[in-house]
């Protein structure tokens, strides 16, 4: 134990009667784990934060703020300290007093970041104690502010402009959209735009052009909201910005362009896909976030039950055959995959992939992008990945006869096959895949089992209050009234999910598994109605029943479930 720690360790005890005990618990896990100690007292609640807020003051004989907001927090000496600098370092100036800044900081005696601010600020500063958590969370609400006014002084700078085309060609990369200096208004509008969205988690960003004005909406958890609304005046320039940082061609405005964008914002490097197509009113830009450091999930993040997850193993594990994955655009089933393919990556096997497109790159497996202009398909790419000597195959989508053709021999000559279809349950897969000809005893000998799944949004824990669902509700999720014995909570949104009431979401799923008797009616070509009943009197349970399995362990609400699972329902 350091002296340091020593030092807080007996003022804790002299101050608090903290038990010595519990004390040597967090130098255990300290030793183990690294990290401060300060930091894991609190997470192990040996100590209150006021309370271990004044043992590091009288220790350092340095003043302690408890609680820090924006409103606290002068912008203009934030404005200029980059974002990761202050995240790296755990310090934030908060105020100019007697000609000294102030600056919060968890870690007092590492002098080097309060010496980089000295030289930054042009000040003296005066170091301020706060707990590490409590400076995160005030520099997440600060930079999103000044990103906020960074976007609304771009846009009044370029009230006056006769010509907002012109600073959109202006481009050269920052190393971090937050340390970006570019004075070009529309360069500051553009690099806001982007930061807001990686910083309030959203999956999509949506430029939308009408008669009258922009719209700027966000894809959050799978929602779209509305984020701002620009001048009509200013849809040429933001469209072109977005183009050149995307190296599309500025000029044609009549047909649609792909193209793709790299950042960095907050220290965390983004892919972008970039999507322009001509509408009405003008371009409309869709612009997907691919983040590259974005951790691959276990089959436990994605929220199976434990009975799923050991049939889920199982079925990763198989020597041969298919395993479909199905489930509408943006179900998470690409995820579902990486992540089956994660936990089979081992160097006993060759494991190659053919996507459209490639969405993050999986160490020690091979990834193919399809590309139609030069002619490589899914299935003229399954065909080659076929003469590779592959143990596992995973086709990004089966849109076709002729790749669901390719993928069926592949996994009836001893592969298996991962992929996905777009199907509103796992039954459906069977019946598509006869749709598209395939003949049904191939489907019935080479599919293995579907997996169907959803995403429904997770209730945030800090504002989630209980709720009385409807008879009505109830019923569609066939629940009885009676049967509820626990706890039923409804979105209410706070600062923390910003304002959704919803924060991160979390899969549902059904499995199907074609066994002897679900062969018999693929042969037969049953309808999906039928193959689903089935499988449902082998014990398969439904989407609609996983989500209410979610909702009665307070996962999320009724209305969530019912609104990935009936999308039919109005309400």
């Amino acid at each position: 134990m350091s002296t340091t720690d020593e030092r807080l360790s007996e003022i804790l005890q002299d101050k608090y009667s903290v038990d010595p005990a519990r004390i040597e618990e967090a130098l255990t896990a300290q030793r183990e784990k690294g990290g401060r100690l300060s930091d894991i007292l609190l997470t192990q609640q040996v100590v209150r934060e006021e309370e271990l807020l004044e043992a590091l003051s009288i220790q350092y004989h340095l003043p302690h703020r408890a609680h820090l907001r924006p409103p606290d927090i002068e912008l203009t000496l934030v404005s200029r300290v980059p974002i990761a600098f202050a995240k790296r370092h755990l310090v934030l100036p908060i105020q100019v007093r007697d000609g000294v800044v102030e600056v919060v900081t968890a870690d007092p005696l590492n002098f080097a970041p309060l010496d980089d601010l000295r030289i930054l600020l042009n000040h003296n500063v005066q170091p301020v104690l706060s707990t590490a958590m409590t400076i995160l969370g005030c520099i997440n609400q600060v930079y999103d502010q000044t990103a906020s006014n960074r976007a609304e002084q771009a846009i009044e700078d370029m009230s006056g402009a006769e010509d907002v085309d012109a600073s959109a060609g202006e481009w050269t990369e920052p190393l971090d959209l937050l340390d970006a200096t570019d004075e070009a208004p529309m360069i500051r509008l553009v690099n806001s735009i982007l930061y807001q969205a990686a910083r309030q988690r959203a999956s999509d960003i949506h430029l939308e052009p009408f008669e009258q004005e922009v719209l700027v909406r966000y894809r959050i958890d799978g929602v779209l909201y509305n984020n701002m609304t620009l001048p009509r005046r200013l849809h040429p320039g933001l469209i072109s910005r977005v183009k050149i940082m995307a190296g599309l061609n500025i000029a044609e405005k009549r047909l649609p362009q792909d193209g793709r964008i790299t950042i960095r914002t907050a220290g965390r490097a983004i892919d972008l896909r970039v999507s322009v197509i001509p509408t009405a009113f003008g371009e409309r830009a869709v612009l997907r976030l691919l983040e590259k450091g974005t951790r691959l999930f276990s089959l436990v993040d994605l929220g199976l039950s434990n009975e799923k997850m050991t049939v889920m193993d199982q079925l990763i594990r198989m020597s041969h055959g298919i395993l479909l994955v199905t489930g509408p655009t943006g179900s998470g089933k690409t995820t579902t995959l990486y992540t089956g393919l994660t936990q089979i990556n081992t160097s006993d096997r060759n494991i190659i992939t053919i996507e459209d497109p490639v969405e993050y790159q999986l160490t020690g497996i091979g990834q193919m992008q399809v590309n139609a202009k030069i002619g490589m398909t899914f299935a003229n790419g399954l065909r080659a990945i076929l003469r590779q000597d592959p143990d596992v195959i995973m086709v990004g989508e089966i849109r076709d006869r002729e790749t669901a053709d390719i993928a069926i021999h592949a996994s009836l000559t001893g592969h298996l096959v991962l992929s996905t279809l777009h199907t509103n349950d796992a039954a459906g897969a069977v019946t598509r895949l006869i749709d598209m000809d395939v003949e049904p005893f191939l489907v019935s000998s080479s599919v293995s089992a579907v997996i169907a799944q959803r995403l429904v949004r997770v209730l945030c824990p800090e504002c989630r209050q209980s709720a009385s669902p409807s008879h009505e509700e109830l019923v569609k999720l066939g629940l009885e009234a009676e049967s509820v014995t626990t706890t039923i909570y409804h979105a209410v949104g706070c600062e923390t999910c910003m304002q959704t009431g919803y924060r991160g979401r979390q899969g549902i799923y059904e499995i199907l598994l074609v066994d002897d008797d679900i062969r018999a009616l693929i042969i037969a070509k049953t309808d999906s109605a039928q193959i689903q009943k089935c499988a449902i009197e082998k014990g398969m349970t439904t989407l609609a029943h996983e989500g209410a399995v979610k909702v009665l362990e307070g996962v999320t609400t009724v209305e969530e479930v019912l609104r990935v699972t009936l999308q039919d329902v109005a309400w």
